[in-house]
């Protein structure tokens, strides 16, 4: 790779690091076709010796494994292989810039046995640097968001490895972010460094140097897509640099989760749909200096449920116990795979284990709790019944009556009374559910004095509530229904707008702007009941099954 800039260069040559920002720029001066030297000190790949020097020799020479039921299934004709990153010493892909990152700076005499490291990391980063950092001799402070999981914590912790949590919400610039308290800890900490993964070449260098020649080596130099889920970026940025330069026809493919902006163009990103998400290890609200962006061909935005459920497919199908990251990108390349005909080959990287979310993907409670049933993957009594597979659009539901903010609450109470309805969304002017408004809690909060009849209604609403969508099973709809009383069916509707320079095949001049949510239903307990109760017994059983029980 070739020439990056100065600061950046600092962090593996040995001059003086001069800690920025982690979201600056890319600067490095590479394309596929550069000819320069470059300025870094590159690792040649070794064959294993029989018997390890340490376990940090087992880092990397990852397998590369072919999907066969999950393709099977979805009716795919091309080879989708995974790259089992989960195989490394600490269980994921970063357990190589953790390795690579302390070698670079030891043999540029910037750090030396005995100091103190220091990295901001959603977990698996930190695991990699504490595995080479209590082998080596290093202290190790970790900051770590609350979102991450308690596995990752046990594990840092049993490695040696000091834990400072950080608000999940906080922006990555803030003084109380994971990468904010980092900085701090460093100018009170005495020889303390920050590696800094997301400026550090090192990151892309582990990948560029190693990563891509096992998948060249391993595929023989057949690669038709490569899928790659973004955190960092050091993944992407230097397994696909070194791809590009052997393949050149190779198509990168980057998946970013929703509510993360690292996908381009950025309208994929929807900033005015910004919310967190639960998926670790991937995506942020900043784009990393080492994500080299201009190396994807396309984006693929991948949600929870999909993510989640897609790693527990890889886990029951195809045996391979990797994490919720890990669905993000399988579930990506599924929808790129279904394109393809005969004789293409996707690889897909699969970051990490599912060793760190034991209480979260691996628990079928975690996974109904959050809203991510499937009744093939998740053993509940209400998937064996009759129903289960019927969808919410089966209900037919009435069209609800929504408010808006502004109504106060008497005239809330005399609309539910007059319609009927024990339920009402409340809905911007912009087209946001603000929250639900429902008869017990107006009650409570009226007979209570909390609140007043003539204060407005978004006094007295419910802000959190569970959605489902027309296409939802009533299995996944009846599990809401164990902790809610309801659930609002909603659609997303996209809307465009006029921009110029709009890509929108057969729409010129047009870009979406926002995606609104249109609740077309409240999905209440007796509504199930009523289905399930009404449902004459000939369209529930097999004909000729339910003849006896006529009578």
């Amino acid at each position: 790779m070739s020439s990056p800039s100065s600061s950046v260069a600092d962090a593996a040559d040995g001059a003086t690091y001069r800690q920025g920002r982690s979201d600056g720029p890319v600067k490095c001066t590479w394309t596929p076709w550069t000819t320069e030297a470059s300025p870094h000190i590159h690792e040649a790949r070794r064959p294993k010796p029989k018997i390890l020097n340490n376990i940090l020799d087992h880092i990397g020479d990852t397998p590369l494994v072919r999907i066969n039921n999950i393709t099977a299934s979805e009716g795919i004709k091309c080879e989708i292989l995974a790259k089992c990153e989960f195989f490394n010493s600490g269980g994921s892909v970063k357990d190589r810039i953790g390795k690579r990152m302390i070698e670079d700076a030891e043999r540029s005499g910037r750090i030396k046995p005995g100091d103190t490291l220091i990295e901001p990391t959603s977990g698996n980063t930190g695991i990699g640097l504490a595995l080479a950092a209590a082998i080596k001799g290093y202290r190790m402070i970790i900051t770590l968001p609350e979102k991450m999981s308690r596995e990752k914590v046990d594990i840092l912790k049993a490695l040696g490895a000091e834990i400072v949590r950080t608000p999940t919400e906080a922006a990555f610039d803030s003084p109380d972010s994971h990468i904010g308290v980092a900085k701090r800890l460093q100018t009170e900490i005495p020889n303390s460094h920050i590696l800094d993964q997301y400026t550090n070449p090192s990151n892309p260098l582990a990948h560029y140097d190693h990563t891509a020649e096992e998948l060249l080596e391993q595929t023989d130099g057949h690669i038709d897509f490569l899928v790659v889920s973004a955190g960092t970026g050091g993944t992407l940025t230097g397994t696909g640099r070194k791809l590009k330069e052997r393949l050149p026809n190779l198509t990168i493919v980057g998946v970013d989760p929703v509510g993360s902006i690292l996908a381009e163009p950025d309208a994929l990103n929807e900033r005015d749909r910004l919310t967190s998400y639960k998926v670790e290890g991937i995506g942020y609200d900043f784009v990393p200096t080492v994500l080299d962006r201009a190396l994807v061909d396309e984006w693929v935005k991948t949600d929870d449920k999909e993510s989640l459920l897609m790693a527990r497919r890889l886990i029951r199908d195809e045996g391979l116990l990797c994490g919720g990251s890990c669905g993000s990108a399988m579930a990506a390349a599924v929808r790129i795979a279904k394109t393809l005909p005969v004789g293409k080959r996707v690889v897909v990287l699969l970051p990490d284990s599912s060793r760190n979310y034991m209480t979260k993907l691996i628990s079928d409670k975690w996974m109904l709790e959050a809203g991510f049933a499937d009744g093939r993957l998740i053993d509940r009594p209400q998937y064996k019944t009759w129903w289960a597979k019927k969808r919410v659009q089966d209900l037919h539901l009435q069209t609800p009556i929504t408010i808006a903010p502004g109504v106060s609450c008497k005239e809330a109470i005399g609309l539910l009374s007059a319609q009927g309805f024990d339920t009402l969304p409340v809905i911007s002017e912009e087209g946001k559910i603000l929250g639900v408004v429902t008869e017990g809690n107006l009650t409570a909060k009226l007979v209570s004095n909390r609140v007043q009849p003539d204060d407005d209604i978004t006094s007295a609403l419910y802000p959190q509530f569970r959605k489902v969508n027309m296409g939802d099973t009533l299995g996944d709809l009846a599990n809401i229904f164990d902790r809610d009383h309801y659930a609002l069916v909603v659609a997303e509707q996209l809307q465009y707008t006029g921009a110029k320079g709009g890509a929108v095949p057969g729409a010129k001049g047009l870009l979406p702007s926002a995606t609104r949510s249109v609740v077309t239903g409240v999905a209440t307990r007796i509504d199930l009941l009523n289905y399930i109760s009404s449902t004459p017994v000939e369209e529930v059983l097999p004909k000729g099954r339910g003849e006896g029980l006529k009578d």
